[in-house]
């Protein structure tokens, strides 16, 4: 990697604040919070909204490979977090700790089921979310960058939604399957209005990243990314 390059330099900035936004939000996802009084959700569903734009951003710019890329290293590290707070929790505190080890597994305890259910549910809606924003590319081009990025959310939510919270609080009892089906359904619909309701900003950052790396370049890569991944569809 080239850190005078603003390629190089772009994707790194986007890369961090994505495996960043990743790994919070496993490690505060054990505290349930009500939205208006009618259904209840992980805390962590308030860093998504970053992840959406992060990953519309990185396939326009970095195709489907960059976003394959970047999945990998996040589930990486999201196992590597996963190690680390299981062998933590193996480790007893001494008489003095201001956590004692109730408190500590108490909290991370839970951040373990969330971390195995996100595993399984950012990868699959990952690969779902790159292969639905490029067959929406494939139809608009270069136009209505609007449709794609949320197109491929509404498609990729559904799937992660429901597979990291059935894994997270049904398999752990801490929901019943009814409390399941109510809570993951509104939260996906909040999800879907968030990634509405963030359009302008997938628009604003377009353009700073245009702005930043100059339109021949930012040109070059969009075109080449919607050309790789046409010739993946071909070969595929």
């Amino acid at each position: 990697m080239n850190l005078n390059s603003k390629k190089d330099t772009v994707f790194l900035i986007l890369a961090g604040f994505f495996v960043c936004n990743a790994i919070i939000a496993e490690m505060i996802g054990g505290k349930l919070i009500q939205f208006f009084g009618i259904f209840t959700q992980s805390i962590g569903i308030v860093l998504w909204p970053v992840v959406f734009i992060i990953t519309d951003l990185v396939n326009e710019y970095y195709g489907k490979g960059g976003v394959k890329k970047l999945s990998f290293i996040t589930v990486g590290l999201i196992a590597f977090t996963f190690v680390v707070l299981y062998i933590c929790m193996q480790l007893k505190a001494t008489s003095f700790s201001p956590v004692d080890d109730n408190t500590f597994n108490k909290v991370f305890g839970q951040s373990l089921y969330i971390i195995v259910g996100s595993i399984v549910a950012f990868f699959l809606s990952q690969l779902v979310d790159s292969s639905v924003f490029w067959m929406l590319r494939d139809k608009t081009g270069s136009r209505m960058i609007w449709l794609r990025a949320t197109g491929s959310t509404v498609i990729s939510q559904l799937v992660d939604t429901f597979v990291v919270q059935y894994i997270g609080f049904v398999v752990p009892g801490k929901w019943a399957l009814n409390e399941f089906f109510v809570n993951a359904s509104w939260g996906y619909l909040f999800k879907l209005l968030l990634a509405f309701a963030l359009i302008p900003l997938i628009y604003l950052f377009h353009y700073l990243i245009d702005k930043y790396m100059g339109d021949k370049q930012s040109h070059d890569m969009i075109k080449h990314s919607a050309e790789e991944a046409l010739h993946h569809q071909v070969n595929d």
